[in-house]
């Protein structure tokens, strides 16, 4: 099973759930929690295993070659991104805007446009009892997500066996790098909160995952410091809620100090075992 943790919107609570489900489950069978917030990753503040294997990552972009080039201007013509473009006697190759396509180097009729890797990132893992851990981060002045989360998942899938139960803190937000984390996921927890705002960027990420057919369902956090509109919609959409943690103030503080909530409260580890119970319909469902 392939479980995404999504939101709407950041600070919902994702990686509170991630971490502290991962851990729970963890306790009696074999777990990967994959956190694939490559931008700012901090699953990792809460999962202190030993690390086993650390890989740097690379995209491939064009390197223009200027004494083979025709200036022919089909690099700039058949790419999609304006991440080349033919200036006078110039070609200009913009990295941060290159999607790796390969277009401009293919087609390109004198070949001066080899493709070269770049360094994007390094990838992590680690590992604590049967809590795998892996997380990816994109180096300092990078600004794509998406390559860096595609050669996370693969890792993922060459390194772990189909029955493993693999949860995947993604980035929050309704954009590429999200679609990315949640394209291939079994079924997606949207984290929410009960207020208007919290009510708003739910919608958002429910419309996201119907376009990309996924079966879902919304975790409430910090369940009564709002109204019932998150509720409402839920049962008017037909969306299962599959747990609601409350809003307690140890909760927090315990977050603060990078420790794990669900060894402390009671309330929280109930509805732990309530998603656990969920997904452990969920992969008999799959599995039949």
């Amino acid at each position: 099973m392939k479980i995404a943790i999504a939101s709407g919107k950041g600070g919902t609570g994702k990686t509170t759930l991630s971490t502290n489900l991962a851990s729970y489950l963890a306790e009696n069978e074999k777990v990967v929690l994959v956190d694939l917030d490559v931008e700012e990753p901090n699953s990792g503040l809460f999962i202190a295993g030993q690390l086993v294997h650390e890989d740097d990552k690379y995209k491939m972009i064009p390197e223009w070659k200027l004494h083979t080039c025709s200036l022919s201007g089909t690099c700039q013509d058949v790419c999609n991104f304006h991440a080349v473009i033919r200036l006078g006697m110039e070609v200009m190759v913009f990295p941060e805007l290159c999607h790796s396509c390969y277009a401009c180097s293919e087609l390109c009729p004198t070949s001066s446009l080899p493709m070269v890797p770049q360094k994007m990132g390094v990838l992590r893992h680690y590992q604590k009892g049967h809590l795998s851990f892996v997380e990816s981060r994109l180096d300092i002045g990078q600004e794509q997500a998406v390559p860096l989360i595609s050669q996370t998942i693969s890792y993922i899938d060459q390194e772990f066996p189909e029955d493993v139960i693999k949860l995947y803190d993604s980035p929050p937000g309704t954009s590429c790098p999200v679609i990315e984390a949640t394209k291939e996921a079994d079924f997606v927890i949207l984290v929410t909160e009960p207020t208007p705002f919290g009510l708003h960027d739910l919608q958002l990420a429910v419309d996201t995952m119907r376009e990309l057919n996924k079966k879902f369902g919304v975790v409430i956090n910090r369940d009564g410091i709002g109204n019932d509109g998150v509720l409402d919609y839920c049962h008017i959409e037909k969306i299962p809620v599959v747990a609601r943690i409350p809003s307690d103030r140890r909760i927090a503080e315990l977050y603060s100090r990078g420790e794990l909530i669900y060894t402390k409260i009671p309330e929280v580890k109930q509805q732990l075992l309530q998603i656990g119970k969920y997904i452990k319909d969920l992969q008999i469902g799959v599995n039949e």
